[in-house]
């Protein structure tokens, strides 16, 4: 087997469901903010479930993005490193998530978990059908990019601009 290489930021969501869609609605954001500043890859895993396990397998390090159903206050950005992230059942994170948390725990079984992985989501308040954030998840947005900037920091895939030019070439 093959070691696991890939940096991922993934993001995850239904946005066809309001709230439901932050994932995918956050990673163009947070590709914009630092994409030019690090090797990570940012893709939109919307809600492909199973089919995301060969990715995840794949991933030394595997930050999420997502809405999490935590039964905290609507709008409360949430994170949970690794070892907190439910692989089967209990915290139900999301609609799709159930699947998702499947995924992590059959790399789990398989002995494929990155080494490195995070979840911040935030706490959604509207999940009716319809498209884009409700207004107090847009108000929070800015303080979940941050803190998964910061978790990338955290594991060093983030490169001050000079190193960036040279590492990735300016093709990014």
């Amino acid at each position: 087997m093959a070691e696991a290489r890939r940096c991922v930021v993934l993001g995850l969501g239904n946005t066809l469901n309001r709230d439901e869609g932050l994932g995918v609605h956050l990673l163009p954001l947070l590709q914009k903010r630092i994409g030019s500043r690090t090797p990570a890859e940012f893709l939109d895993g919307g809600t492909l479930g199973l089919n995301l396990l060969p990715l995840v397998e794949e991933c030394r390090h595997l930050l999420i993005l997502d809405a999490v159903d935590a039964g905290k206050p609507k709008a409360t950005v949430v994170e949970l490193a690794r070892d907190e992230i439910p692989l089967y059942s209990g915290v139900r994170l999301s609609q799709h998530q159930v699947t998702f948390q499947e995924v992590l725990g059959l790399a789990n079984m398989r002995g494929r978990m990155p080494a490195h992985l995070h979840l911040v989501g935030i706490q959604p308040a509207d999940l009716s059908v319809g498209y884009g954030l409700s207004e107090e998840i847009q108000r929070v947005v800015p303080v979940a990019l941050q803190r998964a900037e910061d978790v990338l920091r955290s594991w060093g895939l983030i490169m001050k601009n000079v190193e960036a030019e040279h590492v990735l070439g300016g093709s990014r």
